[in-house]
């Protein structure tokens, strides 16, 4: 066991994590790149057409961000459309290796597990049915709908789980694998472990203040039994 993630976990009662990357890979069988433009595409359908600085975007949920900036007016559309291309994404999700055991070693120790993720909540519930996981995750935060400056970097999210939960934030930890997640752990006040499940992420982690960095989701799952 990883002695500083020990310390970490141990008077943890509530375990936050991110959704896409910690449990599964959102985007394997539906890329991000294809969901973005088939979220440009939608726009058109509605006779909205899209801004040409939208055109090079390849990450859907920065593209709704950047849509909510500069054509507040089609959030509402937008955030619908997204919601539903990440529901059909979602079936082609692939599984992170010891996603699924964290979240069973969260009951297992007597923790709690919650998501707290920037995709939709609809998708996320989606997957957990699919794999048989629902039970173990005692709620799911999403983005709100039709407002994405509710996603990380913002606290917000990770703030109305700690709420639902009745929780102080010195009882979670937030399990994240970018740098806005230890940027929204830090401004709600959790400590927040890294997940770097690619070259490179490790180090740019730790600078954003990850108090623990980890290269498998498995070693997470040991340390909280």
């Amino acid at each position: 066991m990883n002695a500083d993630l020990a310390e970490v976990l141990r008077p943890v009662k509530h375990v936050l994590i991110d959704f896409d990357g910690p449990i599964c890979s959102v985007f394997a069988g539906l890329p991000a790149p294809e969901v973005a433009q088939r979220l440009r595409a939608a726009l058109l359908s509605y006779r909205e057409r899209p801004s040409t600085s939208w055109e090079s975007e390849t990450d859907p949920l920065a593209l709704l961000r950047r849509i909510s900036t500069e054509r507040p007016d089609l959030v509402g559309i937008a955030d619908a459309a997204l919601t539903r291309l990440e529901e059909e994404a979602i079936q082609l999700a692939c599984p992170t290796l010891g996603g699924e055991a964290v979240l069973r070693a969260c009951g297992d120790s007597g923790r709690t597990a919650w998501m707290v993720s920037n995709n939709a909540s609809s998708a996320i519930r989606a997957y957990l049915n699919a794999h048989g996981l629902s039970s173990q995750v005692a709620g799911v935060f999403g983005r709100v709908p039709g407002d994405p400056a509710s996603m990380k970097p913002s606290p917000r999210l990770l703030l109305d789980a700690m709420n639902a939960a009745g929780s102080a934030p010195a009882e979670c930890v937030f399990i994240g694998d970018a740098v806005r997640d230890v940027e929204a752990g830090n401004a709600a006040g959790v400590p927040t472990i890294g997940y770097a499940n690619k070259p490179g992420k490790g180090s740019s982690l730790a600078a954003a203040g990850a108090v623990a960095v980890v290269g498998s989701m498995k070693v997470i799952a040991d340390a909280l039994l």
